[in-house]
């Protein structure tokens, strides 16, 4: 690994603050009638909004603190323990009990098309996230770009990637092959129009075909093109079970060569036989770290994945699409090959010989096991479950149109361990979706409530002001933001006000469809999306633009 001067992942310095002994004067009657109300339209004209009363946690990982915030405009214009007088607001929001903090940023969510579909995004709001970044790796980003984003109408912020999968599926579509040279290039120019349109940077998906197929020399050739763009890169890595530390190793080596930050999305240790293997993941992290480059990771707080049946599959058996897969399971030596495959994949990565673990979310030939299990399905059918019954059925499925799960493969401790890493942040990787509609992990609904219930509140393996910097500056100072994240003069007005007694997650892996509890009050851009528990309908996120198209602030 080459020695370089590391991109700085730095702290953002916390807000001076007035000292405590210049507290509020006592309240007027007319004052305390204005209270009463959890918003209260009044005359003044000097705030757009004033949030009064709460107990501050700013985002910067420093001790809690009492004060009013005022907005305008969209930016937070005033943060002041001594109080203002809330003649001055248009519109008055009494966080007396509550805590007010920056708006949660969600490292990683599938959104390119779902967004468009569901603009308001409740699933996300109900968890205190104004703004959602897609990096897309396995899926398909919006193209062209810039049209797509500049139209949209949504309640978050929304951010994109250019998307690796899409650029390789654009010139070389399934083939298992390395590109040609001029191939090469033209992905390059794929990436480079793509950043130029307002892209992040660089996302890869290198577990799923046909990204797979991509050697780490073709990933870093246009790693250096969103480099050069002042672009980052973010990875679902290649394997995050028995090759999980190879797959670190292999985005720092990416981060090395192509001079560019670099990301781990949800990483985990997947598969019994490694868990515990966080430790070992982790210090690869920091040893890159310490020798000068940017090297960051998130998680979603879960002990079980989510994604297509194509990962219980050798990548080399997917190659050229359903009729290339259809060709191998009609030889038999190919078949025999693949089924020897997949009891290692089982086995070692997955979830052992216990089928029960693999929890359809949509098999497409049959939607009414939707929600139950592979277990559920042979037994429907007479077979055990059983290791052999796994892999017999999940060939016979991935040949009627395949499916996506939910994967019960993780352990706890390694969720603890990553969650509490100083370079980890929080994520959903989950989906924009309709109440009722589907079947989607719980994370979808209740990842940053989750972090917030469970491990704030119960299990106490953070602080309440450490999660908040993981979900707020953190992610933003990743994304090169420095009008987002902190709750402080002259910050866009993302802001959400929540109990820290009550909020929680609901959605459970039989019943995903319930929203997350506490979060009572959420602005974007200044604007309410979320008014004394009510979703407003209002649409006010913007597109967060990468480096190139980057307005002034």
């Amino acid at each position: 690994m080459t020695r370089r001067t590391r991109i700085p992942f730095a702290q953002h310095p916390g807000p001076v603050r007035p000292s405590r002994t210049s507290r509020r004067a006592t309240c007027t009657f007319a004052a305390a009638l204005v209270l009463m109300a959890v918003t209260a339209p009044v005359t003044g004209q000097q705030y757009d909004v004033l949030i009064r009363g709460g107990t501050v946690v700013d985002g910067t990982g420093a001790p809690r603190f009492e004060a009013d915030v005022a907005i305008t405009d969209g930016r937070i214009v005033s943060v002041a323990p001594e109080g203002i007088d809330p003649s001055q607001a248009r519109r008055v929001i009494d966080a007396t009990g509550q805590i007010v903090s920056p708006g949660f940023i969600d490292n990683h969510a599938h959104v390119q098309q779902s967004i468009a579909q569901y603009p308001i995004a409740e699933n996300f709001l109900r968890q205190g996230i104004t703004t959602l970044i897609a990096s897309l790796h396995s899926g398909d980003q919006p193209w062209p770009l810039e049209p797509f984003a500049s139209s949209l109408e949504t309640a978050p912020n929304v951010g994109f990637f250019a998307g690796h999968t899409w650029t390789r599926k654009q010139v070389l579509g399934m083939e298992n092959r390395d590109p040609t040279p001029d191939e090469l290039e033209e992905m390059k120019a794929l990436v480079d129009e793509t950043m130029r349109q307002g892209a992040l940077g660089l996302s890869t998906g290198l577990l799923y075909v046909p990204a797979n197929f991509a050697k780490t020399e073709e990933v870093i050739e246009l790693a250096k093109v969103a480099s050069a763009h002042g672009g980052i890169y973010v990875s679902h890595m290649r394997n995050e079970a028995s090759g999980l530390l190879d797959s670190v190793r292999e985005v720092i080596r990416i981060a090395d060569e192509a001079s560019i930050p670099a990301q781990i999305n949800h990483h985990k240790a997947a598969g019994a036989a490694q868990w515990g293997w966080s430790e070992r993941s982790l210090a690869l992290i920091d040893s890159a770290n310490a020798a000068g480059l940017t090297v960051v990771h998130d998680l979603y707080p879960y002990t079980a994945s989510s994604t297509g049946s194509s990962i219980l599959f050798p990548q080399w058996a997917l190659a050229g699409g359903p009729e290339g897969f259809a060709e191998r399971v009609a030889d038999p030596e190919t078949r025999a090959r693949m089924e020897e495959d997949m009891r290692r994949i089982f086995t070692t990565d997955r979830v052992g010989s216990d089928i029960s673990r693999i929890q359809f979310r949509v098999l497409r030939s049959d939607e009414s096991y939707n929600g139950k299990t592979l277990a559920d399905y042979a037994a429907d059918r007479g077979l055990p479950n059983d290791l052999e019954t796994g892999i017999d059925l999940a060939i016979e499925l991935q040949l009627a149109g395949g499916f996506s799960a939910i994967y019960h493969a993780m352990e706890e401790e390694d969720v603890i361990r990553i969650m509490q890493h100083p370079l980890a942040m929080i994520e959903t990787d989950g989906d924009a979706v309709g109440y009722g509609i589907g079947y989607p992990h719980p994370r979808s609904y209740g990842a940053f409530a989750r972090v917030l219930g469970r491990y704030v509140r119960e299990l106490e393996v953070l602080t309440l002001e450490e999660a908040v910097k993981k979900m707020t500056s953190m992610p933003a100072q990743w994304l090169r933001r420095t009008d987002m994240g902190i709750l402080a003069e002259g910050m866009r007005a993302d802001v959400a006000v929540f109990d820290p007694d009550v909020i929680e997650d609901r959605a459970t892996y039989t019943d995903p469809h319930q929203y997350s509890v506490g979060i009572r009050d959420l602005l974007v851009n200044g604007v309410p999306v979320i008014l004394d528990g009510g979703i407003t309908g209002e649409k006010p996120g913007r597109w967060i633009r990468g480096p190139v198209r980057r307005p002034a602030s």
